[in-house]
């Protein structure tokens, strides 16, 4: 369930995106699950759905935090769950958790210092809240992952009442912030900071995941 924000607050989120052609992959094995989120681009989440009062502070921020990070290999393998605390199924990180733990950190400070609901584990969810017969045909249909990327950037999306939009990414290393291609109009949805260059549309995942 997502938090309801105040009155002039945007709800955000800081994750980092699966490439294709493994999103494909992962999206059609939520999809398979019977997950109504299976739309949701496949992602390591690095900050959730948080309540914000100033977009444009938190841009600020992720690309002081992005420029002091370096771009960072990810290895995707195998598959775990966190039954019975949760009804989740992922793919599991076998390197890279430990970047991924670094730049957690590091944002979850100034104007996104807010308590995290649970302990970080970084992960790619594959299924969510279904039954325990399709978590179990989804952690078989995606064990023999085993894929590597490489990760450059970190994405910030905004939700818009209905859908999670993609507004900014920000290259690790430089902290540069560029503007989604399918970033909605200005000002359309709260928290929707201006003057950033666009970025090349194949490298932009359409889409945010809660979790």
């Amino acid at each position: 369930m997502l938090p309801g924000c105040g009155a002039g607050e945007a709800l955000v989120g800081v994750v980092v995106a699966v490439p294709e052609p493994l999103a494909s992959r992962l999206r059609a094995v939520r999809a398979a699950a019977g997950d109504p989120e299976a739309d949701i681009p496949p992602h390591v989440t690095l900050v959730g759905p948080t309540c914000v009062p100033d977009v444009g502070a938190v841009d600020a921020h992720l690309s002081r935090v992005a420029g002091t990070h370096r771009p960072f290999a990810v290895h995707l393998r195998g598959t775990g769950t966190f039954r019975p605390v949760s009804p989740v199924v992922f793919v599991a990180l076998a390197d890279g958790a430990d970047a991924c733990a670094a730049l957690e950190a590091d944002l979850r400070t100034g104007p996104l210092d807010v308590p995290a609901r649970f302990p970080f584990h970084p992960h790619v969810t594959v299924a969510h809240g279904v039954d325990d017969e399709a978590l179990d045909a989804a952690q078989a249909a995606a064990g023999d992952v085993d894929v590597r990327i490489e990760v450059d950037r970190l994405f910030r999306f905004v939700h818009d009442g209905t859908a999670w939009q993609p507004v900014r990414t920000f290259l690790l290393g430089t902290g540069e912030p560029v503007v989604c291609p399918d970033a909605p109009p200005e000002d359309a949805v709260p928290g929707m900071p201006r003057g950033a260059a666009a970025v090349d549309a194949g490298a932009v995942a359409p889409g945010m995941p809660p979790r």
